[in-house]
């Protein structure tokens, strides 16, 4: 279990984290979100102890990372894909982990294995593509057969294959009742891993629940139409309070509030024909960007 409580980070006059408090439990994937600039690297790095909090206090299993004596053991963290020496092979670098925290070779091997590497296990880590570079920082994180794992965007560089295996993995390991807490900006893909999120904006806690919870709570399912004669179907629904926005084609609308039956019978029952009726389901990604609207560190403008 992590457990951040009141938790404030300060750069200068700058506040990158700003009374955040949140738990993430074991048993689950917790999806930790948010723009650019929001906290959430600088989160990651206090709760494994490379960074201080200003006030606050976050701790792992009850206790702060720095107290753990042997911490592969007990918390795995993913944060830096390049945090590496170029020189070594993928083996001597966790075989050097490994013995300062009284691990035996046999789980340096188990772990190239468990993370698909091990055909390159004496290639230096130095010539590594991103996606490789990331595969062998999981299988440092997982050295100590931690029961806590920490992912910061662990998908980056990886291929379709390799980001559904990750993602099997990671679910997998929740399952044998681990906490397991991972960043990520692709919005589809964490809807996929991760059964509960957190939310953060400006280094403060926006949302925190299930995944299905905040994409329900912020995000609106809507119905594409199209038809021939938008403007008379336009009034019509209108005239049945639903919400009618043009999407892209002239002839297609967005329809939210009411169900996709109830348009074609109104539809029907005015004499309008139409060309399409598909629902649309809310999504993570349309519900990240409402709740994050106020967040943004830059907005884009209008291009000159």
């Amino acid at each position: 279990m992590i457990e951040a409580v009141n938790l404030v980070k300060r750069y200068g006059k700058v506040r990158a984290v700003d009374d955040l408090s949140f738990e993430v439990l074991p048993g689950r994937v917790t999806g930790f979100l948010g723009p650019n600039g929001a906290g959430k690297s600088t989160t990651m790095r206090m709760i494994v102890g490379l960074d201080a909090p200003t006030s606050g206090d976050v701790r792992v299993d009850g206790r702060s990372y720095r107290s753990i004596r042997r911490p592969l053991l007990e918390v795995g963290a993913v944060l830096e894909s390049g945090s590496l020496h170029g020189g070594r092979s993928a083996e001597n670098h966790l075989l050097c982990l490994a013995q300062s925290n009284g691990i035996g070779r046999r789980r340096v091997r188990e772990v190239l294995d468990l993370v698909g590497i091990e055909q390159v296990a004496r290639r230096r880590a130095g010539g590594f593509s991103l996606g490789m570079r990331q595969r062998l920082g999981l299988a440092a994180a997982l050295l100590g057969d931690p029961a806590v794992l920490i992912c910061d965007e662990p998908v980056n560089g990886l291929d379709p294959e390799g980001i559904l295996w990750i993602r099997t993995f990671l679910r997998g390991l929740a399952d044998e009742g681990r906490t397991v807490f991972v960043s990520s900006h692709l919005m589809s893909e964490m809807a996929l891993m991760a059964s509960h999120l957190v939310l953060v904006g400006r280094g403060r806690l926006i949302a925190s629940g299930t995944t299905e919870d905040i994409i329900a709570r912020a995000s609106v399912a809507h119905v594409l139409v199209r038809t021939p004669d938008p403007e008379r179907l336009r009034r019509v629904l209108a005239e049945a309070h639903a919400t009618v926005e043009t999407d892209g084609a002239e002839t297609r609308l967005r329809v939210s509030g009411l169900a996709i039956e109830g348009i074609g019978d109104l539809a029907a029952a005015h004499g309008l024909t139409l060309h399409e009726l598909t629902p649309q389901q809310a999504s993570l990604e349309s519900a990240f960007m409402a709740l994050t609207s106020d967040s943004l560190e830059y907005h884009p403008g209008a291009v000159a």
